[in-house]
């Protein structure tokens, strides 16, 4: 059964995958007032029409659920999840997840945009080529939408690629529900150790042909990703503890790391 509108979603509930061609969208949103009506037109007017919204608000003091419930009364393909307490983009990513009823998964945060044929071009290239995991290009924009610089990763990654860098912007990626669902963790760039362990099960992932943007992803001056000795730590972090590499891998690996992050900026 579906939470309803005002209800949390039911720890370590999964929802069995439905329609052959029905994508899920899970957007986790916290004091996301300012910009949330935006990402969530952006999905709903996707010219793939058989989609859910799943639409987790983490406990917004703002009027962000105010907004979602508006949303979900204009247009049932909204699915309105309410955490019972702040727990942070991991969880509620996971509460999207187990609230999920469509056969493919495909993320979008309440901060940024999709273009409007993103899903449909994405579910063709998963149907016609049998790939589990699909992506592709996104620009990053400013505040004022302008283009800082265009991601175009490789057209094909395996588990040793994802290891290299994530080549796979959270806000392009899709993935098949046969392939299985993994779970967010707590912990600094959690969207990578997502990916990484959903490509190291799926063998391979596959970008989109067309290598242009299919998504803006918004920077924001103070992001947590922006600090870079910060972000620098996760990942040394996650080749040693999360993947269990040892110290010259995690330095050859984290080399490579380095820089594809300064490639991606410019």
């Amino acid at each position: 059964m579906r939470p309803s509108p005002s209800s949390p979603a039911l720890p370590g509930q999964t929802s069995q995958p439905g329609t052959a061609g029905r994508v899920s969208v899970i957007m986790p949103a916290y004091n996301a007032a300012a910009t949330i009506v935006r990402s969530m037109a952006s999905v709903l007017s996707q010219s793939h029409g058989d989609l859910e919204l799943v639409v987790v608000d983490d406990c917004s003091r703002d009027a962000t659920w105010s907004l979602i419930e508006q949303a979900a009364q204009c247009d049932p393909r909204v699915l309105p999840v309410r955490q019972r307490s702040n727990q942070g983009v991991a969880a509620a990513r996971n509460a999207g997840i187990e609230a999920a009823s469509g056969a493919f998964i495909s993320f979008l945060d309440s901060d940024d945009t999709w273009h409007p044929y993103k899903l449909a071009r994405q579910l063709r290239h998963l149907q016609s080529t049998g790939a589990k995991i699909s992506y592709a290009a996104y620009r990053r924009v400013d505040d004022c939408g302008r283009t800082l610089s265009i991601v175009r990763p490789p057209a094909r990654i395996g588990y040793a690629d994802m290891l290299k860098s994530n080549r796979i912007g959270n806000l392009t990626g899709m993935y098949d529900r046969t392939l299985g669902d993994a779970r967010f963790e707590r912990i600094g760039h959690e969207d990578y150790v997502f990916w990484l362990r959903m490509v190291r099960k799926a063998g391979e992932a596959l970008r989109l042909p067309d290598p242009s943007p299919v998504a803006d992803y918004l920077v924001r001056d103070g992001s947590l990703s922006g600090n870079k000795l910060r972000a620098a730590r996760w990942q040394w972090r996650i080749y040693r503890d999360v993947e269990r590499l040892g110290a010259v891998a995690s330095g050859w690996y984290f080399a490579h790391y380095a820089g594809n992050a300064i490639l991606k900026r410019q």
